[in-house]
């Protein structure tokens, strides 16, 4: 970071405190003022024409404040009120500053520089170890013996930020296995936000304490519906030790949200508004919705949603995070928000996996590689040819409704992998792209033609 960049990151750090005091005293006008003053330290820059639509990531903010009595400024009075004001400060210096600004420029720079995809978050896992073995997750194909080193997770961030890189999220297995680590790694690169992706069951006080003093740290609880939904896939008693953890994150004023897995048999439940207004009672400030995917050689096709059901999600979703819903949550949608992002944003584009062995992956669900970090560098790691297709077919589909290379084009994931030479990184039980694609062909087929109806209408525009 330069020194100039330095001396605005102090500059905003001081508005953002007169900021904070302001909403809590005058809640509308207080709002309204900080959305200003993250406009003035964070203007458009010469990427942001060419890379998006919209302007750098905070161009929209004053669209969502003008009416002093819409949701979103309810949401942000409340968020102040809500959640602890240094967590907040460090959210919106490292996440939106550092990472969605400063580092964002960088990893422009490398793509158009050295023509290569370059991520602007990157997540990683700590351990394999779960105490959970959960239908449709990933993390439970690896096994429960693989672990990075804490030098390992250093380098991975150190060498990031020299990439651009100021955004983590830790996965697994259950990332909080590693807790000591985590915080230790949270406390020596302050500058950086990190989010880790945990079935909740191991917060307890003291780590409530401690993601109060590193301040950098948030956590995405998995929830999969209400008790008998979420315990047939997670475990029997695994939803009230959810929900007690929560109301401990609550308590602390601790800034947390849930990630869920949608499915064909719990769809209905987790994008109801009944359920996520409970989430919101909690203290759940955000949601990461992720369209269930078939990986591994065990994994159930049953679960993959029908059209319609897909459908649905896509209307409800838009629908919550509309000004005429009061729902007051921040909801992503992995699979469904394509159009807002460009299509895929695998394989370095935005993100990319690094697995508990070392391997960088092009996504958490393409469990293929070229590049071990043990082996090589990050940046050497990025570079690989697994990668390099990726950079010269994105986007896989003109409908960024149909943006992922497995799920929506299958046969593109096959002919990267074979032009690439990747291997599987799965240790347990290696699967092949061929066998891997073949379940998601008739899902393809039978998507495309609700994708492009959706893509069609003015809906999306």
């Amino acid at each position: 970071m330069s020194v100039k960049q330095t001396m605005v990151r102090l500059a905003l750090e001081k508005g953002l405190d007169i900021a904070f005091k302001k909403i809590k005293a005058d809640p509308v006008n207080g709002v309204t003022d900080a959305v200003k003053l993250l406009e003035q330290y964070m203007p458009n820059t010469k990427h942001d024409e060419v890379y998006t639509k919209t302007g750098n990531v905070f161009t929209n903010f004053p669209h969502y404040v003008e009416d002093p009595n819409s949701k979103w400024v309810k949401f942000g009075t409340h968020l102040v009120q809500d959640v602890d004001t240094d967590i907040l400060k460090s959210l919106a210096i490292n996440l939106g500053y550092n990472a969605g600004y400063v580092g964002l420029e960088k990893v422009r720079d490398i793509r158009d520089e050295e023509k290569r995809n370059a991520p602007w978050v990157l997540l990683f896992d700590p351990t394999s170890a779960c105490n959970r073995h959960c239908t449709g997750c990933w993390a439970a194909e690896y096994g429960h013996q693989l672990n990075l080193s804490y030098e390992d997770m250093d380098r991975i961030v150190t060498e990031g930020k020299e990439q651009g890189i100021y955004f983590y999220l830790v996965t697994g297995g259950e990332p909080l296995v590693r807790k000591t680590d985590l915080i230790k790694l949270c406390k020596k690169h302050s500058d950086c936000a990190f989010q880790a992706f945990t079935n909740g069951t191991l917060v307890d006080e003291e780590f409530c304490q401690q993601l109060l003093d590193v301040k950098n740290l948030t956590l995405n609880i998995s929830v999969e519906g209400y008790e008998e939904q979420n315990d047939a896939r997670r475990g029997e008693g695994c939803f009230n030790t959810v929900m007690d953890a929560m109301e401990l994150l609550k308590a602390h004023k601790c800034l947390f949200g849930v990630s869920i897995c949608y499915t064909s048999a719990n769809y209905k439940t987790v994008v109801s508004q009944e359920f996520l207004t409970m989430l919101q009672n909690k203290g759940c400030k955000y949601a990461w919705f992720f369209h269930y995917m078939p990986v591994g050689n065990s994994a159930s096709t049953e679960l993959l949603l029908t059209p319609e059901q897909r459908e649905e999600v896509y209307h409800k979703i838009r629908y919550m995070r509309s000004l005429a819903c009061p729902l007051e949550m921040a909801l992503l949608d992995f699979q469904n928000d394509g159009e807002y992002v460009g299509g895929c944003i695998a394989g370095g584009k935005n993100y990319a996996h690094i697995n508990a062995n070392g391997d960088v992956e092009p996504c958490v669900f393409i469990h293929y590689s070229n590049a071990n970090i043990h082996d090589m560098s990050l940046k050497e790691a990025l570079s690989q040819p697994l990668f390099k297709e990726y950079y010269k077919r994105q986007a896989f589909n003109d409908n960024m409704l149909m943006p992922c290379p497995m799920l929506e084009n299958p046969e593109v994931l096959k002919e990267m992998v074979k032009e690439s030479k990747a291997h599987s990184t799965d240790l347990q039980s290696p699967e092949s792209a061929e066998h891997l694609c073949s379940k998601c062909e008739h899902y393809a087929t039978e998507w495309a033609p609700v994708a492009d109806k959706l893509w069609n209408n003015k809906e999306h525009k």
